[in-house]
């Protein structure tokens, strides 16, 4: 599944458009991206568990697929590989207790025989201190466990107007990269 994370880092990277949705809630700012990129599988070496594929910039990509790629045998000359990335980030002003860090990660994989895919994805929950606040920017400074800072851009101003320094909040954090192999086209 490492490769398959790999080859959506790579695809991800010759994006060709991100979607971003806002959501406002009363006491929570949400903000998600969400990019999705298709490419064509041009070559598949099976020897080296290798597929080439070709991005509708005509950019080139060859990537490796290690063992845990299932059902790479499925993979045709003319399948579309689509990726998804997925982040999102929302900051629910909460006052929370001592400040602290949790993560979890996912993983799914096509059934064997069923073309290749799969998904990974990990959210990460933050309970931090807030130790700067600046209007103009519409951002917050965190600061959470261990020390390390994080700037959190809240573009609600009314929830922007409740946070202030001192204030404890839980931040979360989600990502995901879903990725399918689609048969090519039928030629008519």
């Amino acid at each position: 599944m490492k490769k398959l994370w790999v080859m959506a880092a790579l695809v991800v990277a010759t994006q060709v458009g991100i979607a971003q949705t806002l959501t406002k809630k009363p006491a929570t700012a949400t903000a998600t991206n969400t990019a999705k990129v298709t490419a064509t599988v041009t070559a598949i070496d099976p020897t080296n568990r290798t597929v080439t594929l070709k991005g509708s910039k005509g950019n080139v990509v060859e990537l490796a697929m290690g063992d845990d790629v299932r059902n790479f045998e499925q993979i045709k000359v003319g399948d579309v590989v689509v990726a998804q990335y997925t982040k999102a980030m929302s900051l629910t002003l909460t006052k929370k207790g001592v400040t602290s860090a949790s993560q979890q990660a996912s993983m799914s994989r096509s059934a064997a025989g069923d073309k290749p895919g799969g998904a990974v994805g990990r959210e990460v929950t933050v309970i931090a201190d807030v130790v700067a606040v600046d209007p103009k920017a519409q951002t917050v400074r965190l600061k959470g466990a261990g020390g390390k800072m994080v700037d959190v851009l809240v573009d609600n101003p009314e929830i922007l107007a409740r946070v202030h320094k001192g204030d404890h909040v839980e931040a979360v954090y989600k990502e995901a990269v879903a990725i399918s192999v689609e048969p090519a086209a039928a030629k008519k």
